[in-house]
């Protein structure tokens, strides 16, 4: 697998400060390393930070169209990479093929070319009364990515801090920094100038404190763990920073009793599989009636099980320990294991069961935290606002699904979610849509003229 051992600072690759200081890359599929890229220090922050500030005022000043046009190249980029993106996120996530290219690799090309038509379209000033109301970019962007979707991630923070005129400093997730130098490439290749954007790969508490607390920072985006941004948003509060989150999640997929069932319990199960359970959304809570409960754990045991050979590892083997931990802390809670189970499927890999736990209660761990992997819950509900107490009753609040036989009756019930985005029966994603959470979720939006508002800031001139 090609990487480079350098970091991309100021428009070319060049050595890390200290050379020997190495990240291995780990395919999860067979636990071979498979590259190695440089460990970026405190050192290799600032000079990436300082490319960026002395980038910020040309770019800040380039015409939007411009700034549209370079965005297009850089779709351009990508989609001729198409092929060897997915096949890197195979590599360093171990996500099958097929999806790697459909959502890995085509979703980013989508994002990026949203964002070049925002980039040209979006006025960047506007009048207000006797007030010219400017819309100008807030500064030097420290954007930190997590693995689960490594090119989606990269490209829902670099391209709208590009279309607002803002300068980036990317540090990726450890364990998938392949993508983020394929990505580089096609930066370069788009012509962006040098400066605008660059990269430092490394690890979390060590680059990705550095770039938080940098000082010539003026906003942090963050995609993982909610402890984690936790501590981002107390490094960024320190200097009254500006900082986006979006943290954890565990969704719920409300099924109403008028619901097509059978089809509300096979999208729910094919939701929480996909990416091996590893996405931030995913509906890893399924409500359902209690007339209906045990026709509805029948169905997603056995959709479940088709999963088995279907989906790819979790990323490491310390995740593949916390999902094993989660599904045994299931069973010593009480919850009915109906598919699946804590024992490893295969002997090498980091594969982790499809599972589905029945009988489980609101304040069970399993109902309450989320766990990352390809486990689901399925809790009964006596009537709607019982089943609307059991969607809100966690501190998380990113997404979620409601079913209905009456569209009607779902949009009335997903109005008093406590969630960033809701799904009604099955409604596709759409990448131009705002996708952020409520309470300890995140702050701020991702994605859409949203998500291009994260990295503006505002100036008025009154007449």
């Amino acid at each position: 697998m090609k990487a480079h051992d350098g970091l991309y600072i100021d428009g070319g690759w060049r050595p890390a400060v200290r050379p020997d200081d190495l990240i291995e890359v780990v395919n999860p599929a067979d636990e071979q390393v498979i590259a190695r890229v440089p460990a970026a220090g405190p050192d290799d922050v600032d000079a990436a930070v300082r490319a960026a500030r002395a980038a910020l005022p040309g770019w800040a000043a380039t015409p939007p169209a411009e700034r549209a046009a370079r965005l297009t190249a850089l779709r351009d980029a990508l989609a001729a990479r198409k092929e060897e993106i997915a096949e890197t996120v195979t590599a360093e996530l171990g996500s099958p093929p097929a999806f790697s290219e459909a959502v890995h690799a085509g979703l980013p090309i989508a994002v990026a070319g949203s964002y070049a038509e925002l980039a040209a379209s979006r006025p960047f000033e506007e009048k207000v009364g006797n007030s010219t109301v400017l819309h100008e970019p807030v500064g030097v962007v420290g954007a930190i990515t997590p693995w689960n979707y490594p090119l989606h991630q990269i490209v829902a923070k670099v391209a709208p801090a590009l279309a607002a005129g803002c300068t980036v400093v990317l540090k990726p997730a450890e364990d998938t920094p392949l993508t983020a130098q394929l990505f580089a490439e096609a930066v370069h290749e788009a012509g962006v100038p040098a400066g605008v954007f660059n990269l430092v790969t490394g690890l979390g508490p060590v680059a990705g404190q550095a770039l938080a607390e940098h000082p010539d920072v003026d906003l942090v985006s963050f995609t993982g763990s909610t402890a984690v941004g936790r501590r981002i948003g107390a490094l960024a509060g320190g200097a009254v920073k500006r900082v986006a989150l979006e943290l954890g999640g565990k969704s719920a997929n409300v099924i109403l009793p008028s619901a097509d069932l059978a089809k509300a319990v096979h999208v729910g199960v094919a939701n929480v599989m996909s990416n091996s359970g590893q996405t931030c959304s995913a509906w890893t809570r399924m409500l359902v009636h209690r007339d209906r409960y045990e026709e509805a754990v029948e169905l997603a045991a056995a959709a479940a099980a088709k999963y088995g050979d279907r989906i790819g590892p979790v990323v490491n083997a310390k995740q593949q320990a916390r999902v094993r931990g989660y599904i045994e802390k299931g069973v010593a809670e009480g919850a009915r294991l109906v598919a699946g189970g804590p024992e490893a499927p295969r002997e090498q890999g980091y594969f982790v069961s499809p599972t589905v736990f029945a009988d489980v209660t609101p304040e069970m761990t399993i109902a309450q935290e989320e766990i990352f992997g390809p486990v689901l819950s399925i809790l009964a509900y006596d009537d709607e606002d019982d089943a609307l107490r059991i969607a809100n009753g966690t501190v998380y609040g990113l997404a979620g699904a409601v079913w209905a036989g009456d569209e009607d009756e779902a949009v009335a019930f997903a109005r008093r979610m406590d969630t960033g985005q809701v799904d009604i029966n099955g409604g596709r994603f759409n990448p131009r849509a705002p996708f952020g959470g409520y309470k300890q979720s995140g702050v701020g939006r991702e994605l859409g003229g949203h998500g291009l508002d994260e990295y503006l800031q505002t100036k008025s001139f009154q007449f």
